[in-house]
């Protein structure tokens, strides 16, 4: 059997790290952070990274480990977050998953590895090339020839992912498609507990996310965005283009107004949740807790305390 392994997950601001705090003081466990934007140094505010307060002692990892310039896949986020799960079982530990980035949680959990191509290789280079020089027209109907069942799931706007698919049959002469499909027959590289916080009504969702995007406000973010440029990182940087990080450049760029960029913030942040809980809801092993008004982190923690014994975690 695949090792146990607990996740924690849910969209933005629902309170994941509290409840993964709570879990990990009363199992033993260390958490690890599956969130695309903690992982930068220097991003504490924006991305509501928790504090060493807030950590009431608990070990955190993949938190503050990458530069603000650096690109990060989910390739490998997998490979150095999968190091650290080790680990943590290793030293008989339970590694604790908090986080909302679902490509990231999924590429971890299943641990099957990413089809070969290297988005910063000559293939790459050259697909981008023929995009700027051609257009998407020709790129599409080639990947229609080659992959016609990516063609089918792809937009072909999607100017990513298309590049992609045609990448790794290029490189390796087999389709993305057939990868896909080669690793969902092979057994998952952890067993995984899924716990998720979602809220009954969604209105609450949206308060919940305007009072923080507030808080960060009153927090400094604009003042961490001016600190971060100041510290000599290129405002086309990758980490400033995350939600907060991206409108608040404007304010320090003179672009936009303070009021503009809260309420871009709280409109992207609403945005970005319900595409979250979208790729969530995918996945059938979650035991979802329903918030209400409030977030009741003394229930959540009782009812994920009967989930965890339910399946043999005591």
């Amino acid at each position: 059997m695949p090792p146990r392994i607990l996740a924690v997950v849910g969209p933005t601001a629902c309170g994941k790290t509290s409840l993964g705090i709570a879990l990990a003081k009363r199992y033993h466990g260390e958490v690890v952070s599956a969130d695309s934007m903690q992982i930068y140094r220097g991003m504490t505010i924006g991305t509501a990274a928790p504090t060493a307060e807030e950590m009431e002692g608990v070990p955190h990892h993949m938190v503050a480990v990458a530069d603000p310039t650096e690109s990060w896949s989910a390739a490998r986020y997998a490979a150095e977050a999968g190091s650290i799960v080790d680990d943590i079982l290793a030293r008989g530990k339970l590694p604790i998953l908090v986080g909302g980035t679902g490509l990231w949680l999924d590429a971890l959990v299943k641990g099957h590895g990413f089809a070969a191509g290297h988005a910063g290789g000559e293939v790459r280079r050259l697909l981008q090339a023929r995009l700027e020089a051609e257009g998407m027209d020709p790129l599409w109907a080639e990947l229609e020839r080659v992959d016609p069942e990516a063609a089918k799931r792809l937009h072909p706007a999607d100017e990513k992912r298309v590049l992609r698919a045609l990448e790794v049959y290029l490189e390796t002469g087999k389709t993305i498609t057939a990868h896909n499909e080669e690793t969902k027959a092979m057994a998952p590289k952890y067993d995984a507990l899924w716990i998720g916080l979602q809220f009954t009504d969604r209105q609450d969702m949206r308060r919940l996310i305007d009072l923080r995007v507030d808080k960060m406000v009153e927090e400094g973010l604009l003042e961490e965005v001016q600190a971060i440029l100041a510290s000599g990182i290129p405002a086309d940087a990758t980490a400033l283009q995350a939600i907060g990080y991206k409108e608040f450049l404007g304010v320090a760029e003179g672009r936009i107004s303070m009021e503009e960029a809260i309420a871009d913030v709280k409109l992207r942040s609403r945005q970005y949740a319900k595409r979250q809980l979208t790729w969530l809801r995918k996945n059938p092993d979650i035991h979802w807790i329903y918030w209400e008004k409030q977030r009741d982190f003394a229930r959540a923690l009782q009812l994920s305390t009967e989930i965890l014994s339910a399946h043999g975690l005591s």
